[in-house]
């Protein structure tokens, strides 16, 4: 039976008016709207350590966010993560943040984008123009292989840069280093395609200057050659074996220092003042317009019960099927069969490219335990502080909480872009 409209107001207005509304509301706004919250009990002490006298206790229940980075899922910790994924590639750019110092800007650096290959022609919408003769085979390996793909293109970029710089490849190392940032997204068709930042450092990586003869031309001749060259060849399936490679586009653009006059020029080339933000945002995104599955596939007919186009339902149902076949054990294809077989991260990172997505979440996590322990007028080697919590459950209790978190991050989502809009108007 379908609630009446004055049901369902009568439920919220029950939620709003009860006594612990202020406090539930407290801890939803502190999460930031977070819609998949995990709840956990447990206590915060900071003690003395001279008189152990307890200085401060907070006990109970709280809520702390899900973390989960798809938009679909939870939009308020979708936007936690662009805005740390924003960071990350932001220092790695520009420099004078996060131990990456201001002259990587000075460096040979390219924004490339990398692309599947043709499985069959698609409409405009992404749907194979003859179904029956779609090679979705061939597509489901290629998302399940393009991670090994992207590090052997790693691998042959290296090695093409030395044979330009008329040194041995074991000897690369020594004069410089590969730095990079890469986000996976999907197509519309829902094969994988890569964007990269990739930077030209000295040995040392982000504190060394580049050696003399590296350049963005020479990166960039490299990049192409390692495009065409990197190949996989995969298990026979029906006595075939498929070769897997990139698409025949191939985007790559010279990136030019923050303060250049436009984001894109004639000449081909990006600033970094934007692109940031521009890469930052595929880390968050998920299949496409139409979603496929948020959560893994627990068998044929949850597949068949998934309110998803039929292009995506038949690369599920092909990477279901793939998955029972033993020369392909190593691929996990049940696991990620709701990822369209894609098994990588969605966005990674070369050692020596910038800071980690850890270390951007410590840095958080001491800002605020500084500013608690400041407002005690203690420091942090005078006290000693003790968090022990244990989880009780994820989410929350009713559609109505739900609903109500999900307008709280939504209003703080309208508020941050108004004042994105104001700034660039002053």
């Amino acid at each position: 039976m379908v609630p009446t409209a004055a049901a369902v107001v009568d439920r919220y207005q029950r939620r709003v008016q009860a006594t612990d509304y202020g406090r539930w509301r407290d801890q939803v706004e502190a999460t930031g709207g977070c819609t998949h919250p995990v709840r956990m009990t447990g206590a915060w002490t900071v003690t003395d350590n001279t008189t152990n006298q307890v200085l401060a206790h907070r006990g109970g229940h709280v809520m702390v966010p899900c973390g989960n980075r798809r938009e679909s899922i939870c939009a308020a910790c979708s936007d936690r993560y662009a805005a740390d994924a924003f960071h990350l590639l932001r220092a790695g750019l520009s420099g004078g943040t996060k131990g990456v110092p201001e002259h990587v800007t000075e460096r040979p650096r390219v924004f490339l984008t990398l692309t599947a290959p043709s499985f069959g022609p698609v409409r405009d919408d992404g749907q194979p123009r003859f179904p029956a003769r779609y090679d979705y085979t061939g597509h489901v390996l290629f998302n399940a292989y393009a991670g090994k793909l992207w590090h052997r293109f790693v691998i042959a970029l290296r090695r093409h840069l030395a044979k330009a710089a008329g040194i041995r490849v074991r000897d690369f190392a020594d004069h410089a280093r590969l730095s990079y940032a890469k986000v996976a997204e999907y197509q519309r068709r829902g094969a994988i395609h890569f964007h990269a930042v990739i930077r030209l450092d000295g040995p040392n990586g982000a504190t060394d200057k580049a050696p003399a003869w590296a350049s963005a031309e020479l990166l960039s001749d490299a990049i192409h050659a390692a495009h065409e060259q990197v190949r996989i060849t995969t298990p026979e399936v029906d006595g075939r074996a498929h070769e897997l490679a990139w698409g025949r586009q191939i985007d790559v653009r010279t990136i030019k220092p923050a303060n250049a006059p436009d984001f894109e020029d004639g000449d081909g080339q990006i600033t970094d003042d934007r692109l940031s933000s521009y890469v930052a945002k595929y880390a968050t995104k998920g299949t496409g317009k139409s979603e496929a599955a948020d959560r893994p596939i627990r068998s044929e007919a949850h597949i068949e019960q998934l309110r998803i186009n039929t292009h995506y339902k038949q690369l599920m149902r092909t990477a279901w099927a793939l998955g029972d076949r033993p020369e392909l054990d190593h691929l996990n294809l049940r696991r990620w069969c709701h990822m369209l077989a894609f098994r990588g991260h969605f966005l990674s990172k070369s050692k020596a490219y910038s800071t980690t997505f850890k270390q951007i979440r410590g840095d958080r996590q001491r800002f605020r335990l500084e500013a608690a322990l400041d407002e005690l007028g203690v420091t942090e080697d005078t006290v000693t502080v003790v968090n022990h919590w244990d989880m009780t459950s994820v989410g929350h209790h009713t559609p109505e909480e739900r609903d109500i978190a999900e307008g709280i991050a939504q209003r703080r989502r309208d508020t941050r872009k108004h004042h994105h809009t104001t700034e660039r108007k002053d």
